[in-house]
């Protein structure tokens, strides 16, 4: 069947219109897609899953407790779809709708109605409609495809958006609305936004990373002004980086260490515009850093950058964005603790930045300040960043 339809591209998870018969392999029916009526979609890609970095508490899905310091393959199944990596824990949605999570389980992260700790994928009940898996600091967020958005796991400060602080071992849904389509988490906090395009957050606000203009903690999600043009979010440790439909970024909550890229160190309530410019397109947001993609495929960033996770070739720390490089070909890039993955057109993936544990997957645990190539698939789709692991998919 011939026509064109709004679909997500699984390289950049954004909505793009694309003739029905050209990308093959795009997939993901989310409730922005359902929204725009799209009901029908072309084949998934069919990816092996591949984990490296930090496996303590079994992370990395491969059924032991042993770190690795380049990419391994975990099981066989190529139905895996949606990607989260967080605080010693991992999580995955499949093609069916069925939500997968592993690692560590001390605060109920893993929804399975236990605190028992697995180093290999198990199923978070029976459903088959979760879309889209977020693992954070000790507790885990799933939005389904009816547009619902759930929440588990340590519950402090309200993060889990649920109006207490009690601690869950199995999802719960926030409130009854039906109209979520994004979601980050920082530390204590989460922000989120709705199909419509308005903004929300929750949790902890001692340094205004709620963006409400005030220091006031919230166990429920509130309203962030009352515009609707919010395009992407990313959560740091205590702050947000948003991007508008409009190309615009925008920055609120801790800046110690330069990483709202305002040229200062002041902490900001409200969300701040870094610069003038208007073609933003990927934002992401490590601990204490950020980085971005603009239309022209160039990446930049700012902030902390104690251990060369700017990428710049240095170990010094910049208030306002500074271009890696001169590549004009970056596509996807994803923040963990402090280092960074990245993809690019030619679907390579490259690290940069803490190596510690191996999560850069060079094969080695050195870090660096500058974007390193990992191995030589040319086949990467899917990238997740956590605190010292990475997850990702590619079709080999």
């Amino acid at each position: 069947m011939l026509g064109k339809i709004i679909i997500l591209d699984w390289r950049t998870n954004m909505p793009i219109t694309y003739p029905y018969t050209q990308y093959g392999g795009v997939w993901n029916l989310t409730s922005q897609s359902q929204a725009q009526g799209q009901t029908t979609w072309p084949t998934p890609p069919a990816p092996h899953l591949y984990a490296w970095g930090q496996n303590r508490f079994g992370q990395l899905g491969l059924n032991n407790t042993t770190n690795y310091s380049s990419p391994k393959q975990v099981g066989s199944l190529t139905t895996w779809l949606n990607l989260s990596s967080g605080y010693g824990h991992t999580g995955g949605v499949k093609t069916d709708g069925t939500l997968w999570v592993w690692g560590y389980n001390a605060e109920g992260q893993l929804g399975i109605g236990n605190r028992t700790f697995y180093s290999s994928p198990k199923q978070v009940g029976t459903l088959t409609n979760w879309s889209t898996v977020l693992c954070s600091y000790y507790s885990t967020f799933g939005i389904k495809t009816d547009g619902t958005l759930w929440s588990w796991g340590l519950n402090n400060y309200g993060k889990l958006g649920l109006g207490n602080t009690s601690y869950y071992s199995s999802p719960k849904q926030v409130g009854s609305l039906t109209n979520w389509l994004n979601i980050s988490a920082g530390y204590t906090f989460c922000v989120a936004i709705k199909t419509d395009g308005t903004l929300w957050t929750w949790g902890q606000n001692q340094v205004g990373q709620l963006g409400l203009n005030n220091r006031t903690s919230y166990s429920s999600p509130k309203q962030v002004g009352s515009l609707t043009n919010w395009s992407k979010i990313s959560a740091g440790y205590a702050s947000v980086i948003s991007s508008k439909t409009d190309g615009t970024v925008w920055c609120w909550g801790n800046n110690g260490q330069g990483a709202l890229g305002s040229g200062t160190t002041y902490n900001y309530s409200s969300p701040k515009q870094v610069g003038s410019l208007t073609n933003w397109s990927n934002v992401s947001s490590g601990a204490y850093h950020v980085i971005s993609i603009k239309t022209d495929s160039s990446l930049w960033s700012w902030g902390y950058n104690n251990a060369g996770q700017l990428g710049l070739g240095n170990i010094t720390w910049y208030s306002s964005p500074k271009q890696v490089g001169s590549l004009t070909n970056w596509l996807n890039v994803v923040s963990g603790y402090r280092f960074n993955i990245a993809t690019n057109s030619s679907s390579n993936i490259y690290s940069w930045g803490l190596n510690d544990s191996g999560q850069l997957g060079l094969g080695n645990t050195i870090s660096y300040s500058s974007p390193k190539q990992v191995g030589s698939l040319t086949s990467w789709i899917t990238i997740a960043a956590g605190n010292y692991t990475t997850v990702a998919t590619a079709k080999t």
